[in-house]
């Protein structure tokens, strides 16, 4: 007999469903969902790899030292952000605050950080100089960059190129992967061995399967031509499906070459696709189970008579599939954020880590708030007035002196201690960046906050439940300070006994 699995187990599993706002999905008539990333899951290295062996030779075509050079796709992860001017990648938190970055592929101190960012935000608004990498397909692009840039730092780039900046060291490097692109080797790569590239998922036609017999009304919607698209699905799709079913069976429509983010913004022409060879013809109104190339999405709320907030579109790149379809037509949005399982599974492995070094800043912030009493303490008495706890009022000038002496001490202790465990925080993730969705320890990433902003579920994976999804806030924890004087002295004493048996313990 099957076991139902406990319901409160899947809260906490790395294949979820994350939930920035409430959304009743009963009131949800039509999913839509891009194809790349999404619905077809690649393998980053393969993938990314062959387009950055593409774009090198490309770049080595236009003149470029590339010889020596591999890729590395641990060297970046989704959510930076490129500096075209410094030739810097930098991650920044929900606020813009750079936290980490890297020139060419040096990771930079912390100070240094700081001396180059320390008065300035990352603006995204500012395209001539930032460059957000919202999608896995940024990964290949990001490394030549990076890789590039100490080729220039070294001089090793021929005057021949003309004088080059950082700024022009990207456009280059843009440039020659667009070509990669354009002219279609890598795809035609791709879909003669898709094997090599995608990773299927068994559970996802399933699934789509069951969001269709409840009564949800399927959308695809891709940049990808028709061919790739067809390649693509019938490889990953059709021999999961029951039945003889196709995977052009699950779905009410389907658009190829959709131009997004256009296809959200603009009234495009659109064309039917009336062969398995991808002939079209033009047409002005999509019918149900049809496939077409182009288009809008205003042709397809028509067309569907659904609207708005009846549609839930689920997609990876933040900008293209859910900021759009957001703001011009107010649709419902999911992000692929197919991280996370890897994310999920660094956090729960790292949780003694972490739970160390919460335990550690915890210790810091009572003994801070201590000495600033002390401190404050020693200060009004200067000025002949009362201090402002009953435990300082107690103790003497020089017990007050000593005390607070002896707490600086254990802070600078705690601090050593603290160092090496926030710089190695998020390690089991990646180990230049930490961890995908948080700037520090407590803080959100750019990323994240983009996500919180734009997208109102995110997820490793796809599956749609009939219900409602509920955001949730995370308490904060409160310390409170001792009031009686003998308690204020026993911890101290204790707090400055403990680190110098720690101390002495490590030197031994």
């Amino acid at each position: 007999m099957a076991i139902l699995q406990d319901p409160f187990s899947a809260r906490h599993s790395a294949r979820g469903i994350f939930c920035s706002r409430t959304l009743n999905l009963r009131s949800i008539s039509a999913i839509g969902y891009d194809m790349d990333y999404t619905l077809i899951h690649y393998n980053v290295a393969a993938w990314e790899g062959r387009a950055y062996d593409y774009c090198m030779e490309n770049l080595r075509n236009m003149g470029f030292p590339v010889d020596g050079l591999a890729f590395d796709p641990d060297l970046v992860i989704r959510g930076l952000v490129i500096d075209k001017e410094k030739g810097n990648l930098v991650k920044a938190d929900r606020f813009g605050y750079v936290k980490r970055a890297m020139h060419g592929t040096r990771m930079l101190s912390t100070q240094k950080v700081s001396e180059i960012y320390g008065r300035e935000l990352v603006d995204l608004r500012k395209e001539g100089r930032w460059e957000f990498l919202n999608t896995l397909f940024s990964v290949s692009e990001a490394v030549a960059f990076m890789q590039m840039v100490d080729r220039l730092d070294e001089g090793a780039i021929v005057a021949d190129l003309g004088p080059l900046d950082y700024k022009g060291l990207y456009k280059a490097v843009g440039k020659a992967l667009f070509r990669a692109h354009v002219e279609g080797q890598l795809k035609s790569e791709i879909m003669s061995k898709p094997e090599l590239f995608v990773e299927p998922d068994p559970e996802l036609p399933l699934a789509l399967l069951d969001q269709k017999e409840a009564g949800k009304r399927l959308l695809l919607i891709t940049n990808s031509d028709y061919h790739y698209t067809e390649k693509m699905m019938q490889h990953s799709f059709n021999r999961f499906l029951p039945n003889d079913m196709s995977w052009r069976d699950l779905f009410d429509m389907v658009i190829v070459s959709a131009r997004k983010p256009e296809f959200f913004q603009l009234s495009q022409p659109m064309y039917e696709v009336v062969t398995d060879e991808g002939l079209m013809r033009p047409c002005f109104k999509a019918q149900t189970g049809g496939v077409y190339s182009g288009g809008s999405a205003q042709m397809i709320e028509n067309s569907l008579d659904i609207h708005g907030d009846e549609i839930l579109y689920v997609g990876d790149h933040i900008y293209t599939d859910v900021s759009q379809s957001k703001v011009h037509l107010r649709w419902r949005t999911a992000l692929i954020c197919r991280e996370l399982e890897d994310e999920y599974s660094a956090l729960i492995r790292s949780r003694g880590h972490r739970a160390t070094l919460i335990d550690l800043i915890n210790q810091k912030e009572v003994v801070g708030d201590l000495f600033n009493q002390l401190r404050l303490a020693l200060q009004r008495r200067s000025k002949g007035r009362p201090a402002q706890t009953i435990a300082a009022t107690h103790m003497e000038n020089k017990e007050l002196a000593e005390s607070i002496q002896k707490l600086l001490i254990v802070m600078q202790r705690l601090d050593q201690k603290i160092a090496p465990l926030m710089e190695s925080d998020g390690e089991l993730f990646n180990t230049r960046w930490g961890f995908l969705s948080r700037a520090g320890l407590w803080d959100k990433s750019h990323i994240m906050r983009q996500i919180e902003k734009y997208g109102k579920l995110f997820c490793m994976l796809i599956y749609i439940p009939q219900g409602f999804l509920i955001s949730s806030t995370i308490p904060l924890l409160c310390i409170s300070e001792p009031k009686n004087s003998l308690l204020l002295m026993i911890l101290i004493h204790s707090l400055n006994n403990k680190y110098n048996d720690d101390e002495s313990a490590s030197a031994e």
